[in-house]
C-alpha cells in the first residue's frame, strides 16, 4: 500500500481505537449497570443501545462490506434492546469488533480502497466505508460523553493533562 494509503488507514483507526474506545471506557467506568440503559426521552438512545449500535454499523460496514462476510446486522434490535447486557459484556463485544474490523482495514489493499460497495443501500468506496465508520464512531463517542456528563455532573477531564490554549507554530 503506498504511503497515503496507509497513513490514511491508520490516522482513521487511531481515532477510533487509540483517542475515541478510550473516551467510551472513561465513561463506562462512571456510569452504573442502570444508568447505561436509561433513554433520556423516547426520540433518544440509551449509552447501551448507542454501543449495540456501533457494533452492528462496524460490522456491517467494515467486517461484512469490506472484509466480504456474510451481513448479519440486525439493526431494529440495537434500538429496541432495553437491557441485558451489562457494561463488562457490551465493552467486550465492542473491543472484539473493533478487533475484526481493525484486522480487515489493515489487510484492504489499494484496489479495495477503491472499489465500490453496497452497504446499507448506499454506495461507497472502501475508503468512503472507513471515512463512515470513523465519522460514525465520532458522532456516537461524542453521544455517549455528553449523555455521561448529564447523568453524572462529572468532567471527565480528557485534556486535563494538555495545554488547549497552546499557540501554533508556524
Amino acid at each position: 500500500m503506498n504511503t497515503i494509503a496507509q497513513e490514511f488507514v491508520e490516522q482513521c483507526i487511531s481515532i477510533v481505537e487509540t483517542k475515541n474506545t478510550p473516551k467510551i471506557i472513561k465513561c463506562l467506568d462512571q456510569l452504573t449497570e442502570e444508568q447505561i440503559w436509561i433513554r433520556p426521552n423516547k426520540a433518544s438512545n440509551s449509552i447501551g443501545n448507542i454501543l449495540l449500535h456501533l457494533c452492528g454499523n462496524i460490522r456491517q460496514y467494515v467486517i461484512s462490506g469490506l472484509g466480504d462476510q456474510p451481513d448479519l446486522r440486525e439493526r431494529d434490535l440495537e434500538f429496541s434492546t432495553q437491557g441485558g447486557s451489562n457494561k463488562v459484556a457490551l465493552l467486550a463485544k465492542l473491543k472484539d469488533t473493533l478487533t475484526q474490523a481493525i484486522y480487515v482495514i489493515r489487510k484492504t489493499d489499494e484496489v479495495s480502497l477503491m472499489k465500490i460497495y453496497s452497504v446499507q443501500g448506499f454506495n461507497y468506496s472502501g475508503i468512503g466505508i472507513i471515512l463512515h465508520i470513523t465519522e460514525h464512531y465520532s458522532h456516537h463517542t461524542g453521544q455517549i460523553i455528553f449523555w455521561t456528563k448529564q447523568l453524572t455532573g462529572n468532567d471527565l477531564g480528557f485534556y486535563s493533562h494538555v495545554d488547549l490554549n497552546k499557540k501554533n507554530k508556524n
